[in-house]
């Protein structure tokens, strides 16, 4: 029996708040503002996507408009602040111009499609308009919003010079980054090297996610280098976990630099990424069975579970492993059956004994797994349903063992962070306290509540992963927070209800 798409969009379609970005914020209050102790007048952002205003999985005009650091130049102006300039793409679609290789790797942005009779069809390529932005061009100047999309703390550093030469952009893999290519002052400049020769007056940096949201995104396909050692990065892949001793050297060239002289200003955190709607929105058991196909099902996986007692009967496995691994399916819902490495291998023993088991509420299923679960891998083929009769790849599953390791590097990371912050004598936000609030009840603001659920809650954007515009509002706020207590800054906080979320667009794939 085929089983339908899981469409994870479709009861989702009630609250949500669909528009274009508002970016302009009046203030109707007045009163005295000051900067304190702070110096706005050149003020330059560091970080990755997040920083850099990539939102529904590409990076365009109105996210790069909405991102913390240009909100927060707008609040900084009230106190001194000077002009804060971004290296805008070319246009709203997102993506490159290039080859179709390219377009690929770099793919326009999502938007939220519905069909015909007004039901939800869920995130879809926008086609609006073509992507116009050069690939591998510079843009001839220099940007307060440094913000690299795809950028691991130690692509910030010195020793990674070249990371914006075109040159680098051919190899295989590229060792270069279009985004930063953009805005290099050269072939061999370091990100940090070029944000320090702006002499900033004030600083923000928010760095270090990408180097373990790849490995979860990735459903842990990747190498946990808090295991092996490995300490030089030039070997790592993107989805490989950044080593605690590396991310901490690398960490402490950044703040170095960009404290010389006194230059004063705020570290950011880094949020549990497994509390994001990219792995929180597909649960865990999304096959809907009949008594007769849950029937049939079992009789499928009768030679597998009984295999499982003979491994057990040989001493290959405890019988609390074989009960794991059990595959057993009811009339309702069901646990979709997964892929799992940590799984004793067993095909040395018996090689129809693969690491087989069905996922349980701590596995956490990754947004991209929605479109496939349910579909048949052979279409002439009624029984290759992918999740029941097939399992769902690693790739598509982050495992306890798996968020565990991310964990422990992120509070290892978020351990430097703190401390470098305290040593220095710099302001620290908490936004992973924040996007917790967010993930666990929301967070309250003038005119509604902003929480991490898929499209819905406001706060994300359709990758999943990065804000919304009104996200970006909040984290705003919140760095406004923490300066005002350490500098003594009086600025106006902006109006989150202001701040869009996820945009609504009927011209789609």
């Amino acid at each position: 029996m085929m089983i339908k798409n899981i469409k994870y969009i479709a009861v989702l379609a009630l609250g949500v708040l669909a528009c274009e970005p508002e970016f302009d914020n009046p203030i109707e209050d007045a009163g005295t503002y000051t900067s304190g102790q702070a110096d706005f007048s050149n003020y330059v952002a560091l970080g990755n996507s997040l920083t850099a205003g990539f939102a529904d999985g590409a990076l365009y005009i109105t996210g790069q408009e909405n991102s913390y650091p240009n909100i927060l130049s707008t609040r900084f102006a009230f106190a001194g602040g000077g002009e804060f300039t971004q290296p805008l793409m070319a246009d709203n679609a997102g993506g490159f111009d290039g080859t179709p290789a390219v377009e690929q790797r770099f793919p326009r942005r999502l938007v939220l499609a519905f069909n015909a009779d007004g039901t939800p069809s869920g995130p879809s390529v926008y086609t609006g308009a073509p992507a116009t932005t050069p690939f591998g061009a510079n843009l001839g100047g220099s940007f307060n919003n440094m913000g690299i999309p795809g950028a691991r703390v130690y692509h910030l550093v010195t020793e990674a010079a070249g990371y914006g030469n075109p040159a680098g952009l051919a190899t295989d893999p590229p060792v270069a980054n279009p985004y930063f290519v953009r805005l290099a002052s050269s072939p061999n400049a370091a990100v940090i090297d070029d944000a320090v020769a702006q002499n900033p007056t004030f600083f923000s940096l928010w760095i270090g996610n990408n180097d373990i949201l790849g490995y979860a995104t990735s459903g842990g396909v990747g190498v946990d280098h808090n295991e092996t050692g490995n300490v030089v990065p030039a070997t790592y892949s993107g989805n490989d976990i950044t080593n605690n001793l590396v991310f901490a050297g690398a960490y402490t060239e950044l703040v170095t630099k960009l404290v010389e002289g006194g230059t004063e200003g705020v570290l950011l955190n880094l949020p549990d990424v497994t509390s994001l709607p990219f792995f929180t929105t597909v649960p865990y058991n999304p096959i809907p069975l009949d008594e007769v196909t849950a029937r049939a099902t079992n009789m499928a996986y009768a030679a597998y579970n009984g295999g499982l007692q003979q491994a057990v009967a040989f001493g290959a496995i405890s019988a609390e492993e074989a009960s794991k691994r059990t595959i057993n399916f009811v009339p309702g819902q069901n646990a979709v059956v997964i892929l799992d490495e940590d799984l004793t291998d067993l095909t040395g023993l018996n090689p129809n004994l693969a690491n087989f088991r069905q996922a349980t509420p701590d596995d956490l299923l990754v947004l991209t797994s929605s479109a496939l679960i349910g579909t048949l891998v052979d279409p002439s083929d009624p029984t290759s349903v992918l999740g029941v009769g097939v399992p769902l790849d690693d790739q598509y599953v982050l495992t306890p063992q798996e968020q565990a390791a991310v964990e422990n590097a992120r509070l290892s990371f978020n351990a430097t962070i703190k401390a470098l912050a305290e040593a220095n004598n710099l302001a620290f936000y908490d936004v992973a306290a924040d996007l917790s609030q967010a993930a666990n009840g929301g967070i309250a603001f003038d005119g509604g509540v902003i929480t991490s659920q898929f499209v819905a809650g406001g706060g994300f954007s359709l990758d999943g992963v990065h804000p919304t515009p009104r996200g970006h509002a909040l984290v705003t706020n919140g760095i406004l927070d923490v300066i005002s207590v350490k500098y003594g800054v009086n600025v106006p906080k902006v109006n989150v209800a202001d701040y869009g979320t996820v945009t609504i667009s009927n011209e789609v794939n």
